[in-house]
């Protein structure tokens, strides 16, 4: 006999779980794609001899947070580096656009709206990195260099083209900051079976997931430090999958008003993060449990499906964002709706 369970676990099949359940062959393709791609020579002794001196990561959507660990990771370096959002980059232009700027352009499409704006200008900075899945792309075209993201077709949703980014940016990173790109491509090979082993259990993390939702209308996803882009994007997919209200933000705003929007129709998920952070997690958890609202944990002292196994801390984004997956395929099943198909949005945004 089909139980309701069942049926609404029937109804996820499609374009968009066949993505999600592909991103760790995908990363398995870029690490071996990227261990045989030679950072550009003349690139290189720009940044050694001092004609680059700063750095702008830009993107939109998800392309845009998942450059935030990078950022973070030049800032550690002393690195003068600048996260923006493209349309933001466009707004004030001149500010940024300078012979001795390094401008690191992230687009999965390389044709959005902002982009297709912004490459007529690449000839005011020194270098143009375009990080795209098509090199045939505006931005794949008109970049100095292009780093491919190796994801293939995607339905809609960015799933496999975000971890993507985020392996690529872990990679350039190394080079930008004098580290070792062969550990990069080394990170990249170990986080891909944690990743399939997650998506592996699919049903089971849906399953778990379905009682957890009941009656559930808003989630807020709260983080601090490089989960600020599983935040962000986690924000983001939720609305686009699962069509569900949803609000991404660092775990110290939260506390900072939405606190008190806390009721049993909310739920609040807290990435556990660093150690030097975890704790204040703890605490906001417990905090929004004692006024009675939802709260889980996701890492590796959460309860399944929102735990996540010990990674090193440069590919914990690759993990955080998982769990998030999972609930846009449980939420969509609760509503009866197929997940990740669009009704309004499109792929590539191209109205600016």
């Amino acid at each position: 006999m089909t139980t309701v369970q069942d049926a609404r676990l029937l109804a996820l099949p499609g374009p968009y779980l066949d993505d999600l359940l592909a991103q760790a062959d995908v990363l398995v393709r870029i690490a071996t794609a990227l261990a045989k791609t030679p950072f550009p020579e003349a690139m290189c002794q720009r940044l050694s001899g001092g004609g680059l001196r700063r750095v702008v990561l830009a993107g939109m959507g998800s392309s845009h947070h998942a450059a935030y660990p990078l950022y973070l990771a030049l800032r550690r370096h002393r690195l003068d580096s600048t996260w923006i959002e493209t349309s933001e980059l466009l707004v004030d232009l001149p500010a940024y656009q300078h012979h001795d700027t390094l401008l690191v352009a992230v687009s999965q499409s390389g044709e959005g709206a902002e982009i297709a704006a912004l490459v007529e200008h690449v000839v005011g900075f020194g270098h143009v990195i375009g990080i795209t899945n098509d090199p045939s792309s505006t931005l794949g075209r008109a970049a100095h260099t292009t780093l491919m993201l190796m994801a293939g077709s995607e339905a809609t949703v960015s799933c496999k083209t975000y971890l993507a980014t985020l392996a690529v940016l872990h990679w350039l990173g190394m080079h930008l900051t004098g580290g070792d790109e062969s550990q990069a491509v080394a990170d990249i090979l170990a986080v891909a079976p944690m990743v399939q082993r997650y998506l592996n259990a699919w049903r089971d993390h849906v399953t778990a997931l379905l009682p957890l939702i009941e009656g559930v209308r808003s989630v807020f996803i709260t983080g601090r430090g490089q989960s600020l882009a599983s935040v962000g994007t986690g924000g983001l997919i939720l609305k686009e999958a699962a069509r569900c209200h949803a609000e991404g933000m660092s775990a110290a705003a939260f506390r900072h008003g939405p606190l008190e929007m806390v009721d049993g129709t909310i739920m609040v998920l807290v990435f556990t993060g660093e150690p030097s952070v975890a704790g204040l997690h703890r605490r906001l958890v417990l905090d929004i449990g004692a006024i009675g609202g939802r709260a889980e944990l996701i890492g590796a002292d959460g309860l399944s499906p929102f735990r996540l196994p010990d990674a090193p801390a440069a590919m914990k984004t690759m993990l955080e964002i998982l769990p998030i997956q999972a609930l846009t395929l449980a939420i969509a099943a609760r509503d009866g709706r197929e997940p990740g198909r669009f009704a309004r949005a499109s792929k590539i945004t191209t109205i600016p």
